[in-house]
């Protein structure tokens, strides 16, 4: 086939075989074997690996977190901010080409976590997790939110709530750590760090709740699972495993605040960002050490006698089964579970890499969904980058002149892999189409 006649194609749709359900007009359903996607010609503005391809289903709907997808299709997307009166954006396709036909916004818990689970929609502020009861067939819920969990500690940084269930009737939530590296004056030269440390006693770690009871509170309710993590936006249940998995952003400003120790360019590169599988009170080592990705050694911070050279020695944290490049800043984790892609991918974790500030004055790095292949509950490999392209240049030297910032991932009923960015709110869908002759 021609090149000509492959963009012919992509103009007029392309016909996949995604065995899906599909929510017509009028909120009643249909089931086909099949939808006519309209791909877009370049991925939106993104770069996939060879025989995937993505239709953009919207690209504005305000500063999008974390985002989940319904059994029909229909999506749904946390606002950091809320957008005309909403919380949260109901995204929904009534004719099957990919795109979004019609978006509803409501709630006013703005924050980042969302998941669909047990019939609830669960969603989270930065002090609050919440629910709303999901009717068959219903974009928007009729009624009120529920209080699930509230009372976390109000904080200036690290503040999201994101969560995960297990298959056990337990919610996880991430409380991040409120400050830099836990200094006794912070972000501020030299300054050593508290010891120990008071800000781990409620931050620093994933707390564990009952996610079917409404009402609880954070000091009464909460059970700290693990601890010694700066912040895991990105975490997620491996059914697979039984097990929590977690990335963390690691710490920033090494050189700005220890020069004597570190260079501009140590810290571009340093620490790494770290994958953790999590055990029941594990300890991560925040603050007290950092992970160097260019050694592969877990070091002892500056703020607690770290000279840059000095490794910890001792067994009371747990390693990283992966690392990542510094501050590529990973939101969001899922494993995936579809069968719409290749045994490659299957049960392989994806990660949404925000992109940080904190490599300046060096380029920016990140901004992009990266691939981890798994075997049960070990790595399986090399990460690899499977969506990139994000930010629309090749150098960055500021976040905010990304053209987009990846923030969200989920897996929808076909198997579709759908990513969210928090610049505009732009949705990708990426769908396998096979090999093409």
């Amino acid at each position: 086939m021609s090149k000509f006649d492959n963009m012919r194609l992509l103009k007029i749709g392309i016909v996949v075989l995604l065995g899906m359900t599909l929510t017509g007009c009028g909120g009643e359903t249909s089931t086909s074997s099949s939808q006519t996607l309209n791909f877009s010609e370049d991925n939106g503005g993104i770069t996939l690996p060879d025989n995937f391809q993505a239709v953009v289903v919207a690209d504005s709907v305000g500063q999008a977190r974390h985002v989940t997808v319904a059994e029909n299709g229909d999506i749904y997307i946390a606002l950091e901010e809320e957008k005309n009166g909403g919380s949260i954006a109901a995204l929904r396709d009534e004719d099957g080409d990919g795109t979004a036909d019609q978006v509803e916004y409501f709630g006013s818990y703005a924050g980042t976590g969302i998941q669909l689970h047990d019939g609830y929609l669960y969603s989270s502020s930065d002090t609050s997790v919440v629910r709303y009861t999901m009717e068959e067939n219903q974009l928007v819920p009729r009624g009120e939110a529920e209080i699930v969990v509230e009372g976390f500690p109000d904080q200036d940084s690290h503040a999201a709530k994101s969560f995960t269930f297990d298959g056990s009737g337990n919610l996880y939530v991430n409380v991040g750590g409120p400050s830099n590296a836990c200094q006794e004056e912070g972000r501020t030269p030299e300054s050593p760090g508290m010891d120990p440390c008071p800000q781990l006693e409620n931050h620093g770690g994933v707390w564990q709740f009952d996610a079917n009871t409404t009402g609880q509170s954070f000091e009464e309710d909460g059970e700290r699972y693990t601890t010694g993590i700066r912040n895991s936006v990105a975490l997620d249940w491996n059914e697979n495993a039984g097990k929590l998995y977690i990335v963390q952003h690691g710490r920033d400003q090494l050189n700005t605040l220890w020069p004597d120790y570190y260079t501009v360019e140590d810290n571009a590169e340093l620490p790494a960002e770290e994958m953790f599988a999590v055990d029941e009170g594990d300890n991560f080592g925040w603050p007290y050490t950092y992970y160097d990705g260019l050694t592969g050694q877990k070091m002892i911070a500056p703020e607690y006698g770290g000279d840059g050279e000095t490794a910890y020695e001792g067994d009371e944290y747990e390693d990283p089964i992966i690392t990542f490049p510094a501050h590529w800043a990973p939101n969001d984790l899922i494993f995936y579970s579809g069968t719409q892609y290749p045994d490659h991918y299957s049960s392989g974790a994806f990660i949404a890499f925000h992109g940080s500030w904190n490599r300046a004055p060096e380029p920016q790095q990140g901004y992009n969904v990266t691939f981890v292949p798994f075997d049960g509950a070990e790595v399986d490999g090399e990460y690899e980058v499977f969506a990139d392209g994000f930010a629309g240049q090749d150098s960055l030297s500021s976040p905010g002149n990304a053209e987009a910032r990846p923030t969200g991932l989920a897996s929808g009923a076909d198997g579709s892999l759908y990513v969210t960015d928090s610049q505009k709110g732009k949705v990708w869908r990426i769908v396998y189409t096979g090999d093409e002759e």
